[in-house]
């Protein structure tokens, strides 16, 4: 059925002559205003536009204002939705959980065959404070702004999802973040954390162990842990509103210990001994040639963890033939005042051990 408007020109069906809507009497019915200026009530059935191209445009663009707006709100929604799906909350009470801090995941969507597949690429903040972060991955010609936003504490954000061919793309960068409490009586300082993860980690089975946070087996890179981003005592003595400042006796720079490189929480740190973990490039090494290296790396990293208050050292050696296994074990003989024990399996499966330094266990 024709629908009209009051002030549309329209012309009578079965006979000559027309006039002006002037009024909508009911759903059926009009009142129109013919040209000797008379009104008469006439059914719409009986009438058809006298200028439909006039009457129709503005009611055309009306229509197409409406889809328009129609598709803006739903791209709104689903970009809104889209930002919600990459966003999540974490496993804070899982078994074995990661330390509090900062973490880069590749988290594999294919769990059964971690070394092929999809790989989505997580941010984790597990500490109680809100997060205000900027990931930066590294170029030829400098850093390129790969995401940022807010984090909700114990929360975690899929970046972006990668195939196997983008890993490279995503071995390098800096991440940059502060933390925001709703109160605390301890300081924070800003994190900073370039990372470097090698390309072949990615396709090595031993990389990916079970994260108690993710749930899910993942290469998990340690940004920093809430511990390490605890200020110093000046900074707390700051906040006393001291009317007396002394200016603080700076300590003489100490060189960061080797086995610092490998620390994942207080005392503790996880080492890889796996010979690609160690060394660039393998060509035209024997395999005696890299068992040396990688039991020299075990001796080294054990006195310095000795000499640095460790009190717990995990080494993955791998499983392979057990010839590096055992000659750990053997050389911890001669180690005063250290246990071994296999590590956890959850995490490291049967290929990795746990040394225990009691002399400088808390």
């Amino acid at each position: 059925m024709l629908r009209l408007n009051v002030g549309d020109k329209v012309k009578f069906l079965n006979e000559l002559g027309g006039g002006t809507v002037k009024k909508l009497m009911d759903s059926r019915m009009v009142m129109i205003e013919i040209e000797d200026g008379f009104d008469i009530p006439v059914l719409m059935s009986e009438l058809v536009l006298a200028n439909p191209e006039l009457v129709s445009q503005p009611k055309r663009t009306a229509h197409i204002n409406n889809i328009q707006k129609e598709l803006q709100q739903k791209a709104e929604q689903e970009a809104h939705e889209e930002d919600q799906a990459r966003k999540g909350k974490l496993r804070r009470f899982g078994k074995n959980p990661e330390a509090e801090g900062i973490y880069l995941a590749f988290l594999p969507h294919e769990q059964q065959w971690i070394l092929t597949g999809l790989l989505d690429v997580i941010l984790v903040n597990h500490t109680p404070a809100e997060l205000l972060y900027s990931v930066g991955l590294k170029t030829e010609t400098g850093l390129i702004n790969a995401d940022f936003g807010q984090m909700e504490p114990y929360s975690r954000i899929n970046i972006e999802t990668i195939s196997r061919n983008d890993i490279n793309a995503w071995c390098e960068g800096i991440v940059q973040a502060i933390l925001v409490f709703d109160q605390s009586a301890e300081v924070y300082h800003p994190l900073f954390s370039p990372f470097d993860v090698k390309p072949n980690r990615f396709y090595k089975e031993g990389s990916y162990v079970m994260s108690g946070i993710l749930g899910d087996k993942a290469l998990m890179v340690c940004l920093q842990t809430l511990v390490a981003l605890k200020s110093a005592g000046n900074y707390k003595q700051s906040l006393e509103f001291q009317t007396e400042t002394t200016e603080p006796v700076r300590a003489v720079a100490k060189e960061k210990a080797l086995i610092d490189k490998h620390r994942k929480e207080q005392g503790e740190a996880v080492i890889d001994l796996h010979i690609g973990e160690l060394v660039d490039n393998i060509s035209g090494l024997t395999s005696h040639d890299m068992f040396k290296i990688q039991f020299d790396y075990f001796e080294k990293t054990l006195h310095s963890a000795m000499a640095n208050d460790y009190s717990k050292v995990t080494y993955i050696h791998g499983v392979g033939n057990g010839v590096l296994k055992n000659a750990i074990v053997k050389a911890l003989e001669s180690f005063e005042g250290t246990e071994n024990r296999m590590a956890a399996m959850a995490k490291f499966g049967v290929g990795a051990i746990d040394v225990i330094i009691k002399s400088n266990e808390k």
